[in-house]
C-alpha cells in the first residue's frame, strides 16, 4: 500500500465556490491532487446532473484514494452520488461535508427542487460532517440529525455562518485540519488493511 495517493474531489454549493471560498484556496494548494466538479447547472441545480459531474470528475482522477471535500448544496449531491455508486466500481473513501442545507427548511433554494425530496440514509464510507452553530440554512440540531442519519460524525465549527466566503474564514484552517486528521487515518486504515 505504500506510495498512494490521496486525491480530493471538490464539489461545491450553488453557483460554485468563489476564489476566496476556501475550497477555491485548499484546491490551489493541492494542485494535481484535487480536481472541481464540473455540472452544467451550476444556477439551477439538477441532481443527476450534479452526481453525474462527481461521478466523471473521480473517474478522471485514476486514483484509488478519493475524498469528496463537499460544501453545502454539494454536500447533498456527494450524499446522493455515494448512495448511487455501483458496487462493482472504484468510488470515494470518504466524504468530508460541510454545512449541508436543511432540504426541508423554508429558506431551501427553490431552483434546487430536484434536491428537496432527498432522503437522509446512511452512507456507508467514512466521512464527517461539519456544521455552523449559526448557519442560516441548517439549524444546529438538523445539522446532528443529518450526520446521524447519514451515520458520520458530527462536528461543530462554532459561530461561523454558512462556512462559505461570507463568512470571512479565508483559507479556513481549522477545516483543513479537520480534513488532514480525517484523510491520515484514512490512509493508515488502507494500509493496515
Amino acid at each position: 500500500m505504500k506510495g498512494l495517493r490521496m486525491h480530493f474531489v471538490i464539489v461545491p454549493g450553488i453557483d460554485g465556490s468563489d476564489e476566496e471560498h476556501w475550497q477555491s484556496r485548499w484546491q490551489a494548494e493541492w494542485g494535481m491532487d484535487a480536481s472541481r466538479i464540473a455540472p452544467s447547472s451550476w444556477a439551477e441545480p439538477n441532481l443527476d446532473d450534479w452526481v453525474g459531474a462527481i461521478d466523471r470528475a473521480v473517474t478522471d482522477s485514476h486514483c484509488d484514494q478519493i475524498v469528496l471535500v463537499a460544501h453545502s448544496l454539494g454536500s447533498l449531491a456527494a450524499a446522493q452520488w455515494v448512495t448511487r455508486r455501483r458496487p462493482d466500481r472504484s468510488g470515494a473513501c470518504g466524504v468530508f461535508l460541510v454545512a449541508p442545507p436543511d432540504n426541508s427548511a423554508p429558506n431551501f433554494p427553490k431552483t434546487a427542487h430536484g434536491f428537496s425530496s432527498l432522503r437522509r440514509v446512511p452512507l456507508h464510507v467514512p466521512g464527517v460532517v461539519v456544521c455552523s452553530d449559526n448557519d442560516p440554512y441548517c439549524a444546529t440540531s438538523t445539522g446532528r440529525l443529518i450526520a446521524n442519519a447519514f451515520q458520520l460524525d458530527h462536528i461543530s465549527a462554532g459561530n461561523v455562518g454558512h462556512i462559505n466566503s461570507s463568512s470571512g474564514l479565508g483559507r479556513w484552517d481549522f477545516g483543513r485540519a479537520l480534513l488532514t486528521a480525517f484523510s491520515s487515518g484514512l490512509v493508515a486504515s488502507q494500509t493496515a488493511s
